[in-house]
């Protein structure tokens, strides 16, 4: 069977956005392994009701292997990538491993809001109709107020600036995240620069930014991967 991995989409399917599928796309290319996208939408939970999930909080990206194991939650999938096809190190040893996992908590606990914060009007409009009153009901309830009074580009880049601090730090010394190649830690790190381009034409960093390069790496990773995913600037 072909392997499958379910994906948030917005209205175009083409256009998959979510950081934590970007995780799992990028990881897949990294183990030379072929995949066929399956444009999910906030509204289908129950497609999703094969992976184990409680459907009530069902979320992608979920992963169909292609002896039919089913993994979901990023870094698990990612663990299982690593587990299954060893070729191609993509985590490394235990202690790697345990690395990643607070590159992960970085990633969800400081980047990902100062982000969402700038993006969040564009996730909405890239949702199709039926999408988009799912993700103004649940975010507002979470957030406590309108996603108009929420989104904050100033605000947002602003604080952006002082949590890729240590990112720009250390992308001085080596071309990538995980060092003089890139593996997990990049892709885990470049899913919100990847959320952010698919959804908004707003770019996140400046022309003259140090991480601008890793970003043009990345994106030119896999005879450019990354690019053939249509941005918001192309529409």
């Amino acid at each position: 069977m072909p392997r499958q991995l379910y994906e948030l989409c917005g209205a175009d399917e083409r256009q998959v956005f979510s950081p934590y599928c970007w995780r799992v796309r990028m990881a897949l290319r990294h183990k030379g392994l072929d995949f066929e996208s399956v444009p999910w939408h906030f509204r289908d939970k129950e497609k999703l009701a094969f992976s184990g999930q409680p459907l009530a909080d069902a979320k992608v990206p979920v992963l169909v292997d292609t002896d039919g194991s089913v993994v979901y939650d990023s870094l698990a999938i990612l663990r299982h990538l690593e587990r299954t096809y060893p070729e191609r190190p993509l985590i490394g040893d235990a202690l790697a491993d345990a690395r990643l996992d607070f590159i992960c908590q970085w990633v969800d606990r400081q980047l990902n809001m100062p982000v969402f914060r700038m993006i969040v009007l564009d996730i909405f409009n890239a949702l199709d109709a039926a999408d988009q009153q799912a993700f103004r009901e649940s975010r507002e309830r979470r957030l406590g107020m309108t996603l108009e009074q929420f989104q904050d580009t100033a605000a947002g880049l602003a604080q952006l600036d002082q949590v890729l601090a240590p990112l720009r730090a250390l992308l001085q010394h080596a071309p990538f995240v995980d060092g003089q190649a890139p593996a997990a830690g990049d892709y885990v790190v470049f899913g919100v620069f990847a959320w952010a381009r698919v959804v908004s034409a707003r770019p996140l960093l400046a022309a003259d930014d140090p991480l601008q390069a890793w970003l043009e790496r990345m994106l030119g990773l896999s005879d450019g991967f990354a690019r053939q995913v249509p941005a918001a600037a192309e529409y």
